[in-house]
């Protein structure tokens, strides 16, 4: 369990680039140490406040969240109902840091542009893989097998990739196939990929309300 664990460290790779070039907020605190609350919401609903010029008239405006409604959940029985209500706890568990996989990966890449030749960007990357294993094996230990195999659906859906894409963008074809093998052998796979109309429609349900501050 810990070895897949520790594969999915590889899908947050760009996050050295931060560890790198600044400190971290002595405040924040990382996802998988948050505690999850089933009763309020895990990102705070967006409400913002503007104007815009109607006919040389200032107008104010509220923009909102989207809002999802779908038909009541119905279970054949309890051991249904509670499978579902863990699905929403590890959704709310691991759903920030597929986000912050998202965010990392355009800083990141934007980074390596400035990188002058093949040469610099290969070197950085290596610096890059050694201080994620340092930095984020700890953290990964953290996550429970089901909750890995879900971080690497919702990477994939947040970023329009899957993992083993990822992987082989920055650290080449060869370590990608090395650990999808890996992965392979904990009975994950790194090139999973997410369909939110097909099998994973329940998931992607929970994953917009949760967005939108509704669970």
């Amino acid at each position: 369990m810990i070895s897949i664990r520790i594969t999915i460290i590889l899908i947050l790779c760009l996050k050295a680039c931060v560890a790198l070039h600044a400190q971290e907020d002595k405040k924040h605190v990382n996802p998988e140490d948050t505690k999850v609350d089933m009763n309020n919401p895990t990102f705070a609903p967006m409400v913002k406040v503007g104007k815009v010029l109607v006919d040389g008239d200032s107008i104010q405006y509220v923009e909102l969240n989207n809002v999802y409604v779908y038909p009541p959940a119905v279970f054949k029985s309890a051991k249904k109902r509670k499978a579902y209500n863990r699905m929403v706890y590890n959704v709310k568990k691991v759903l920030p840091i597929a986000k912050e996989v998202n965010h990392i990966i355009i800083e990141t890449y934007e980074y390596l542009q400035t990188l002058p030749n093949k040469r610099a960007k290969d070197k950085h990357m290596k610096l890059v893989e050694e201080s994620i294993k340092k930095e984020y094996t700890p953290r990964m230990k953290k996550l429970t097998f089901t909750q890995g195999k879900l971080l690497i659906k919702l990477v994939y859906r947040e970023c329009n990739s899957s993992s083993y894409e990822l992987i082989r963008a920055f650290l080449g074809p060869i370590r990608a196939g090395f650990y999808q093998a890996f992965a392979w052998a904990f009975g994950a796979s790194l090139t999973k990929k997410y369909d939110p109309e097909g099998d994973d429609k329940q998931l992607e349900q929970i994953v917009r309300q949760v967005e939108s501050g509704q669970l």
